[in-house]
C-alpha cells in the first residue's frame, strides 16, 4: 500500500525594490533623454525645410557612405595586423615581446587625434623621402591618412583583445593537445583560436562601435565623411538640426551593428546554451 502526497511549492514573494540612489539617478537620466528627444523632434518638425534636405540630404548620405567605408577598411586592416601582434605579445622571445608591447602601449596610450595629426601633417615633412619611395601618392590623400591611422590604432586595441582571449583559454586544453601529439599550430588552430574568438567577440564589437564614433575625427583633416559633410552644411546654413540628423545616423549605425553582433554571437555560442533557453 502506497500513499501519495501532493506537494505544492510555494514561492516566497519577490522582495520589493526600493528607490535606491542608482534607480533614482537612472530615472533622472531617462527623463532627461526623453526631454532631449522631444525637443529634437520638435525642432526637426518646426524647422523643416524641403530646400535644405534637397540640397544637403544627398551630401550627408554620401558622407555616411564614406564613414562606413572608412571604418570597414580600417577595422579589416587592423584585424589583419592585430593577429601577429597578439601572438608576438605572448612570444617567449623577450625582444619580440617588447616590440609588440611598445607598439600597443604607444597607440593605446596616445589620443587618436594626435596620431591622425602626426600622420597627416607629419607626412608632408618627409615629402621628398616619400616621393623617393613612391609613397607620396598615398599620404597626400586625407582619406588614406585617416585609414592608415585608424588601422594602426584599432590594431593595437584588437591585439590586446585577442591576447586576453587567448590567455583566457584554459591551459589544460593546450596540454591535452600536446599529449595527443598535435603540433603547436594545430593546437592553436583547432583548440585555442575557436574558443578565443568567442571570448573576443563582444569586446571586438565594442571596439568597432568606438571606431564608428571616433571616425568623426577624420573630418578635421578634410575628409568629407558624415561629420565632414555635416560641418560643411552647418557652416553654410547655421541650421542646428543638421547635427541632430548626424547624431541620429551615428546612433543608427551603432544600433544596427549591435543587433547584427548579437545575432552573430548567438549563432556562434548556440552550442553553449542549455535546451529550452
Amino acid at each position: 500500500m502506497t500513499a501519495t502526497t501532493d506537494a505544492t511549492v510555494v514561492r516566497p514573494p519577490a522582495p520589493k525594490k526600493g528607490w535606491t540612489a542608482a534607480r533614482i539617478g537612472g530615472a533622472v537620466w531617462i527623463a532627461l533623454w526623453m526631454v532631449i528627444a522631444f525637443l529634437a523632434i520638435r525642432l526637426a518638425v518646426t524647422e523643416y525645410s524641403t530646400a535644405f534636405y534637397l540640397r544637403y540630404g544627398p551630401r550627408i548620405l554620401h558622407g555616411l557612405l564614406v564613414t562606413i567605408q572608412l571604418v570597414a577598411i580600417s577595422v579589416t586592416i587592423g584585424a589583419v595586423i592585430a593577429v601577429p601582434i597578439a601572438l608576438a605579445r605572448g612570444s617567449r622571445n623577450p625582444l619580440i615581446g617588447a616590440l609588440a608591447y611598445s607598439y600597443v602601449y604607444f597607440f593605446r596610450g596616445t589620443p587618436i587625434l594626435a596620431q591622425t595629426f602626426l600622420v597627416y601633417y607629419g607626412a608632408g615633412q618627409f615629402r621628398e623621402t616619400l616621393e623617393g619611395l613612391n609613397l607620396w601618392w598615398f599620404f597626400r590623400d586625407a582619406f588614406n591618412c585617416a585609414v592608415f591611422t585608424f588601422a594602426l590604432n584599432t590594431s593595437a586595441y584588437q591585439a590586446e583583445i585577442y591576447r586576453g582571449a587567448i590567455d583566457s583559454v584554459p591551459k589544460g586544453q593546450t596540454e591535452a593537445g600536446e599529449a595527443l601529439g598535435l603540433s603547436r599550430w594545430a593546437i592553436f588552430k583547432k583548440i585555442v583560436a575557436p574558443q578565443a574568438m568567442i571570448i573576443a567577440l563582444r569586446p571586438l564589437g565594442n571596439e568597432i562601435i568606438l571606431m564608428i564614433k571616433s571616425s568623426a575625427i577624420a573630418s578635421i583633416i578634410t575628409v568629407f565623411d558624415l561629420m565632414g559633410e555635416t560641418r560643411l552644411a552647418f557652416s553654410r546654413t547655421y541650421d542646428f538640426q543638421v547635427y541632430l540628423w548626424a547624431a541620429v545616423l551615428y546612433l543608427s549605425m551603432v544600433e544596427i551593428l549591435r543587433r547584427v553582433w548579437d545575432r552573430i554571437e548567438a549563432r556562434l555560442t548556440r552550442h553553449m546554451k542549455r535546451l529550452g533557453e
